[in-house]
């Protein structure tokens, strides 16, 4: 009864992050007169929902962060001039007390411009048609609105009292990002924007510093810091200013028809000891949870709506094992050694080719080393104070004594999960899939209600919806002769476009004929298809459509998309060019206008409901009323088998779907991948030619008990009766123990009630909160081979490896029961005691509800 008071009395207990002077020199952040060695996760409030960010913001916490940084979001939050919006997922300030409640500090890096894969870089599009307006230079209307934004936040946060100075958490600020790649395409204008805006920070009297990222001609007082996947030799361009790393990317986005790029711990470990080992003090993982971009605030073009990038925290709100857990293990040893690394005087001592120690030291006689290996081939034995260590090729080994090594970023004894998506169903209460109503809306292709306006030739896709939709509809007609040769032949004439991008879908006579995209990458693209021709008057219908607008680059704001040239090919007089024809244009679909995302739409708006949805039809409003998913795991909704579209649970906006696969070959991605060497977002590819989004994440806050509303609008044709709920679910767990992977150094600070065991290596498992190890389903002592959730034996095997594993686990069970060696948090599985670093004792465990 004691123990479970004091679990409830740890649950409400609220520790909040207090400071008030900050400052710096060459070394470090200084935070109330001391030295502060910090590790940053970027979490982007609008990429979750505020029933996550405190379980995001734990979990940070768990894995040895100090700090949460995020960027603030202009366009969500000034939906027009002046019209500000700090509601639901754009709750700034709610987000900003629970990283306070948290006890952890947090980075505002307000730009506003933020870049960040999101919508137009993050400026409102309407700035764009303010006249006279150009981006990121010396322009007055620019300036103007950027600095009246920029002061707006900073009294918000000063009037909730949340810097560093009144208090409150935020010990950094940042201003604009990443400018220094694309001041030179401004020429002086450039100059003297970077200087402006260094110069109206300062003058906000936040009393915290402010930081630009990579932009080397920063003014004092401003910190210009380093954004890479890695920045160990980056020195800031004064000598008075600290080495910091804004962004350190854990792994890639994703873009559709691309692949999935893959980061290996091993190699994130070994970038972020490279930094600290080279007098680095502030670290920041771009993503630590990367999240979800809802709705359509996936810039572009083609940003996935799952931002997940590979993070230390999935897009679901999970831990990633084992990247999660070998960064834990690392941030504890480099904590390890914070006050001499802060406080000592390093000496750099090479130990042979590519090999090298840092050692510091402070008065006091404290000493802390760290050892790499940058041969991204070979590893190395090395002598050192007269010891021998042995280290893996791409490795730091930490020795926070200068003696004993606790941690080295190449052995990863962290735990490994299987996660997987666990098919559900769309489902009413009481009734079986089979039994769900459809409510039908189909869209005329064409223009609907009256045409907003009739051009000869093209305009520009996005000066025209300026970003209000994704989509804009050209029409046009011609007339087809019946002497046409093709009539005769039964043959069909051929459909020729040209198109600056970013997609289309194409119509005649109200019948689809198909879709044409740009590559993901660079947005032009040809679309090129027989299509249906028949005597008489053909009407022609276009609809273009955006895929998320340009995030960064010089004079972004410029870049525009839609159609450069249509042409027909086949007629009797060759090819006819109808570029330059009356082209009649309407905004948007009409289910947009008329809000059918809301569920009801307008009373006079005739749904019509079926069991049996219509399949592969183009221009579709699908409606149904499902339950939530049973248990509490993170759920996703399978769009497998749709085409293309936009979804909505209950009028919250899921995002873009589109299960496009990749148009990678497989030998464009790799089966295992290897960690040594620089790594490039192409380097661990996977997914090639699957689809490169088929879940998409729906928040469990945005479900009621039952009655939700599910809103679909389907482009190009898909089958809904096939859509699922899946959920994500933790169902097994691996460990690799092995006699140089050691992790008793670290635990034997105190954590976890295990102190003073020597030698021992042994697998620490951690099970989802609610489940339990249900069996051991594979342990082998010897050398198996395979990955988690798939291992085999090796040739050499014990056979009694999983009778030993199974008995030291019922053991340990009994422990925990009587209060013994082991906590409740987690269950310990000893191997056996002397192994070769040839052997593996690894184990499979499945957890259960």
């Amino acid at each position: 009864m004691k123990l479970c008071l004091l679990v409830a009395v740890l649950l409400v207990t609220v520790t909040l992050v207090s400071c008030g002077n900050v400052s710096y020199d060459g070394r470090s952040l200084i935070i109330d007169g001391q030295r502060k060695l910090l590790i940053s996760a970027s979490i982007h409030y609008p990429r979750s929902v505020p029933a996550m960010w405190p379980g995001l913001v734990q979990t940070a916490k768990e894995g040895g962060v100090d700090v949460i940084e995020t960027y603030v979001f202009w366009n969500g939050h000034e939906l027009s001039p002046g019209n500000y919006y700090f509601g639901g997922r754009f709750d700034l300030v709610k987000f900003a007390k629970t990283v306070q409640q948290a006890g952890m500090f947090l980075i505002l890096r307000i730009g506003p411009f933020v870049a960040a894969e999101w919508n137009f870089g993050g400026v409102p599009v309407w700035l764009h048609y303010v006249p006279g307006t150009v981006f990121r230079t010396y322009n007055q209307p620019f300036m103007y609105h950027m600095q009246k934004f920029t002061t707006y936040i900073v009294n918000l946060m000063k009037q909730e009292k949340l810097f560093a100075s009144q208090g409150g958490p935020i010990i950094l600020a940042q201003i604009e990002n990443e400018y220094g790649y694309y001041e030179n395409f401004y020429k002086e204008d450039g100059k003297k924007y970077a200087l402006w805006a260094a110069k109206m920070a300062v003058s906000q009297n936040t009393g915290v510093p402010w930081i630009m990222c990579q932009q080397w001609d920063a003014p004092d007082p401003v910190i210009d810091t380093c954004n890479s996947f890695y920045c160990d030799q980056f020195k800031p361009t004064s000598p008075n200013r600290p080495k910091i790393w804004t962004e350190n990317w854990p792994g890639w986005f994703k873009t559709f028809g691309g692949r999935d790029p893959h980061r290996p711990a091993e190699d994130v470990a070994f970038s972020v000891a490279r930094f600290f080992q080279k007098g680095g003090s502030v670290h920041n993982y771009y993503m630590y949870h990367g999240g979800t971009n809802f709705g359509r605030t996936a810039g572009g073009p083609f940003i996935t709506t799952s931002y997940d990038y590979d993070a230390p925290i999935d897009e679901y709100g999970l831990p990633r094992f084992p990247k999660w857990g070998h960064l834990k293990e690392l941030h504890r040893a480099i904590k390890l050694c914070e006050h001499v690394l802060l406080n000592g005087k390093p000496v750099n001592v090479s130990l042979g080719p590519f090999v090298e120690a840092d050692v510091y030291t402070d008065s006091s006689g404290a000493c802390a080393a760290f050892i790499s290996n940058s041969d991204d081939k070979n590893d190395r034995t090395v002598e050192f104070r007269n010891t021998s260590y042995s280290l893996p090729a791409w490795s730091v080994s930490i020795l926070p004594d200068c003696k004993n090594v606790v941690f080295n970023t190449a052995k990863v004894n962290s735990q490994t999960n299987v996660v997987a998506m666990i098919p559900g169903s769309l489902q009413q209460s009481n009734k079986g899939v089979n039994s769900l109503i459809w409510d039908i809306v189909k869209e005329k292709p064409g223009i609907w209600g009256t045409a907003d306006f009739v051009k000869n030739g093209f305009v520009d896709l996005i000066n025209t919806t300026k970003d209000t939709t994704d989509y804009l509809w050209h029409t046009t007609s011609i007339f087809v002769g019946e002497n046409e040769e093709f009539l005769k032949k039964g043959s069909k004439p051929v459909l020729l476009i040209e198109s600056t991008g970013h997609a289309l879908h194409a119509f005649v006579n109200q019948e689809y004929q198909g879709t044409g995209t740009g590559n993901g990458t660079h947005s032009p693209f040809t679309f090129k298809n027989p299509i249906s021709l028949r005597a008489g008057k053909n009407e022609i219908a276009l609809l273009c459509l955006t895929v998320g607008l340009q995030t960064a680059g010089p004079f972004y704001d410029f870049v525009g998309a839609g159609l450069t040239s249509v042409k027909i090919k086949g007629l009797n007089n060759g090819t006819i060019d109808l570029s330059s024809y009356a082209w009649t244009y309407k905004i948007g679909v009409q289910g947009e206008h008329l809000k059918l995302y809301q569920g009801d739409g307008l009373s006079n708006v005739n749904w019509t409901s079926t069991s049996e949805p219509p399949k592969m039809q183009p221009l579709t409003w699908y409606k149904t009323i499902v339950d939530a998913p049973p248990g509490d795991e993170p759920i996703g909704l399978d769009m497998l088998h749709m085409g293309k579209g936009l979804a909505w649970l209950n009028g919250e906006e899921i995002g873009r779907y589109w299960p496009r696969k990749s148009e990678f070959k497989s030998e464009d991605c790799v089966k295992e991948c290897d960690y040594r060497g620089k790594f490039n977002p192409d380097k661990c590819d996977t997914g090639c030619g699957e689809p490169t989004q088929r879940w998409y994440h729906v928040p469990r806050s945005w479900f009621k008990p039952s009655g939700n509303v599910l809103v679909l609008f389907e482009e190009k044709g898909g089958e809904p009766d096939k859509i699922r709920f899946v959920r994500r679910k933790i169902s097994g767990a691996c460990a690799l123990v092995s006699e140089d992977y050691p992790s008793v150094g670290l635990l034997s600070q105190g954590e976890d009630k295990v102190q003073n065991i020597k030698n021992i290596p042994f697998a620490r498992l951690t099970c989802p909160s609610n489940t339990h190890i249900s069996a051991v389903k594979f342990a082998s002592f010897g050398t198996p081979s395979g990955a988690c959730g798939s291992f085999l034996k090796g040739d050499c095997h014990d056979p009694i490896s999983s009778t030993v594993v199974e008995k030291v686990y019922l053991f340990a069970i009994f422990c925990i029961a009587f209060g013994g060696l082991f906590s409740t948090k987690y269950l310990l599985i000893f191997s056996f005691s002397k192994l070769t670093t040839q052997l593996r004792d690894t184990l499979m465990l499945s957890a259960s509800d």
